[in-house]
């Protein structure tokens, strides 16, 4: 039995939820985004809460039922409250900034490296060393962050890079004489 899924989905004031054609789409003051249900869960909306529960008890409609469940949880409270992740570049000269619908990062390459902001992402800066990403999808936000990081993840012997705000660094000793 899912420890997951046995509990229902409260849907807070403001938002509304509702499902046809097996697609679940969640409306708040963030915007509206959608999930396409599997044949494998039945969804329920009653008094407020979304109920989710396996249509049959196979192994697939079992995992698929905490996931979904999971999945109309982080939409309801992305179009309520938002996500939200927060980045700090360390390193000598490196900074980044908003330049329209652009991120400009100045990483230690020869180049500027120049990150198109996605539709549904709104990116702000701050200070030239941090980075906060802001969105209505949980999925999303923490792609958008992943790629940003992956132009110059942290090293581990002074730390420079582009690391989370709450990732620690495992730092390495350097050369000894």
């Amino acid at each position: 039995m899912s420890r997951v899924g046995k509990y229902p989905v409260t849907v807070p004031s403001g938002v509304t939820v509702s499902i046809a054609d097996q697609i679940l789409t969640a409306k708040g003051k963030l915007g509206q985004t959608t999930l396409p249900l599997t044949d494998d869960v039945e969804v329920k909306i009653d008094g407020g809460k979304v109920w989710v529960a396996p249509k049959n008890e196979t192994k697939k409609s079992r995992m698929m039922w905490g996931t979904t469940r999971a999945n109309i949880n982080n939409m309801v409270k992305g179009v309520a409250e938002g996500f939200k992740v927060n980045l700090e570049i360390n390193g000598v000269g490196y900074r980044a900034a908003v330049q329209g619908k652009n991120l400009q990062l100045q990483l230690g390459y020869s180049h500027d490296v120049v990150y198109p902001i996605p539709a549904d992402i709104q990116i702000a800066c701050e200070k030239p060393t941090a980075i906060t990403i802001t969105g209505a999808n949980r999925q999303r936000v923490g792609q958008v962050a992943a790629e940003i990081r992956a132009y110059r993840g942290p090293e581990p012997y002074k730390g420079k890079g582009i690391k989370y705000d709450n990732e620690t660094i495992l730092r390495k000793e350097g050369k000894k004489k």
